[in-house]
């Protein structure tokens, strides 16, 4: 892999362009991906925010759940924000019927647990191994972290919630840094991209 990666955001639903904004400022070559081909392509990938039983719906329609899980599982790196947090849990609390994940990291989510659409806040965020200040964060019908497995690092906590983590190659987050302009979330990504290849 070149030093600059191809990062693929899944284009089912929720904050495509501005992940994709975001990830061409943090010096990655940015495309959506819709199919297994366009996934097979990539050397990471981001999935946004949205409507997380929608998206667990629309990957199984557009034939991507088992790909996904199959390059998850075999060390893709993938970052996920607030529904894309959903959708790398292992577990989630009272999944909707139906509801299914890609899997990468163990931890047990709950959905919209930062309340509804109409209580959406933003906050500075302190992030670990995220230099320069606390990152802000768009919390839009947010989950948060309720318990993580061993491997898991919390990199973040937000009123005594946990709001980001990673493990290996996986990093998430309940909140959208892609809705801010501050591009540092996702240079991390492009960093572990980099390094992973």
């Amino acid at each position: 892999m070149s030093s600059t990666p191809v990062i693929g955001v899944l284009a089912l639903q929720g904050d495509v362009r501005e992940h994709l904004i975001a990830l061409a400022a943090a010096d990655a070559v940015a495309r959506p991906v819709r199919r297994p081909e366009e996934l097979a392509e990539v050397d990471g990938l981001v999935v946004p925010g949205g409507e997380s039983t929608t998206i667990s719906k629309l990957a199984a329609l557009f034939g991507l759940m088992e790909p996904l899980r199959e390059r998850i599982a075999a060390g893709l790196p993938v970052y996920g924000t607030c529904a894309g947090l959903i959708m790398l849990a292992d577990k989630i609390l009272d999944p909707r019927s139906g509801q299914e994940t890609f899997g990468g990291i163990d931890m047990i989510v709950r959905r919209n647990a930062f309340g509804r659409q109409n209580e959406s806040f933003e906050a500075g965020v302190t992030v670990a191994g995220i230099e320069d200040g606390p990152v802000e964060g768009v919390f839009i019908r947010a989950p948060w972290v309720e318990s993580v497995g061993a491997d898991v690092e919390v990199l973040a906590e937000h009123e005594g919630h946990v709001v980001a983590v990673r493990q290996g190659r996986a990093l998430a987050t309940s909140f959208h840094p892609e809705l801010t302009g501050d591009h540092r979330i996702h240079a991390l990504f492009v960093d572990m991209v980099r390094t992973a290849g």
